[in-house]
């Protein structure tokens, strides 16, 4: 193992900036830091995309999301973001009252949650 690694931010991708709002602020709790927009150029020469986009970055003392807010449509993939919650059951509260679903999955004696709508991973 090598030691000094950690992740310093995790950036998903979704359409729908008020959905990643609720999701981030209102289900998870975390603050809007800030707001930026990754221009042009520099989406090509990090991501191969060629557009200008918004990112919205939510934080707390344990969590750092990059939510870049675009309509480019990509082909299905297995990223993801697992996070681990204590109180599963006001997680779900929370995520209901938003009309947010979580699926549950059982693997082997895991269990767990998915939201589809972030591909977010929540380990019961």
């Amino acid at each position: 193992m090598i030691e000094g690694i950690k992740t310093k931010h995790i950036a998903l991708q979704y359409s729908d900036r008020k959905k990643a709002e609720i999701f981030f602020n209102k289900i998870l709790g975390l603050k809007l830091s800030k707001t930026f927009t990754l221009s042009k150029e520099l989406s090509n020469d990090i991501f191969n995309i060629n557009e200008e986009v918004a990112v919205d970055v939510y934080i707390n003392k344990n969590a750092y999301f990059e939510v870049f807010i675009t309509d480019k449509r990509t082909n299905y993939n297995y990223e993801h973001t697992c996070i681990e919650i204590n109180d599963k059951d006001e997680f779900i509260k929370r995520c209901k009252n938003y009309d947010i679903d979580p699926i549950f999955v059982k693997k082997g004696k895991e269990s767990f949650y998915l939201l589809e709508i972030f591909q977010v991973i929540c380990l019961k």
